[in-house]
């Protein structure tokens, strides 16, 4: 009897240890509350890189589409004055140099007067409109019009291919095309410095 009643006191005594290990356990979820304020910082810390890299990543996304915009712009002053330049010199019978001469002429009127006309538009003076043309148009056009025609006479019998030639056609379209790719990284440069059609571009 006393046997078992020993036994019954010594299985029973091992329920006492039981409050330690609430204690032990109780501990271990401060510290689990303790490392949650750690955690969220870090949630926050990383959560602030990512909106950063976001950020960055849209700027440059924003940038690139205003510098395709501004050579799309350029282009389509480039290519009338080069298709209308070319059609007067083949027109006249103009030989290589006055036909590029002329091209090149109408190219920057054409070029110039597309950004110059919404600028007026705004209220601008003219005087200041011009700067600011001039400013904004000259370097992507410049660039546009070396690249276009230099393409061109590198290409045999483009030149004198004839309008109603597929050479000059295809030549003229593939030379405008090189010269847009060529052109728009300059106009992202210019435009992550301020300049270029960043000038204007409150006023498109």
């Amino acid at each position: 009897m006393n046997d078992d009643h020993s036994h019954s006191r010594a299985h029973v005594h091992p329920a006492h240890h039981g409050e330690p290990h609430g204690h032990g356990h109780g501990d271990h979820g401060d510290a689990s509350n303790a490392h949650t304020p750690a955690a969220h910082v870090g949630h926050e810390a990383h959560t602030g890189h990512t909106g950063h890299t976001m950020h960055h990543g849209h700027s440059r996304q924003s940038l690139t589409k205003q510098a395709v915009s501004a050579t799309l712009h350029c282009l389509t002053g480039c290519a009338i004055g080069e298709v209308l330049g070319l059609v007067i010199a083949s027109a006249l019978g103009w030989s290589t140099v006055p036909s590029i001469a002329l091209a090149v002429v109408l190219a920057f009127l054409f070029g110039y007067s597309l950004t110059l006309i919404p600028v007026l538009r705004a209220g601008v003076a003219i005087t200041t409109a011009l700067g600011l043309v001039f400013a904004v148009d000259t370097v992507s056009i410049l660039v546009m019009e070396i690249v276009d025609n230099g393409i061109m006479l590198v290409i045999p019998g483009a030149m004198h291919a004839g309008l109603d030639s597929f050479v000059f056609w295809g030549s003229l379209t593939a030379a405008l095309a090189i010269a847009f790719v060529v052109t728009v990284p300059v106009n992202r440069w210019l435009i992550a410095k301020g300049k270029g059609h960043a000038l204007v571009h409150q006023y498109h």
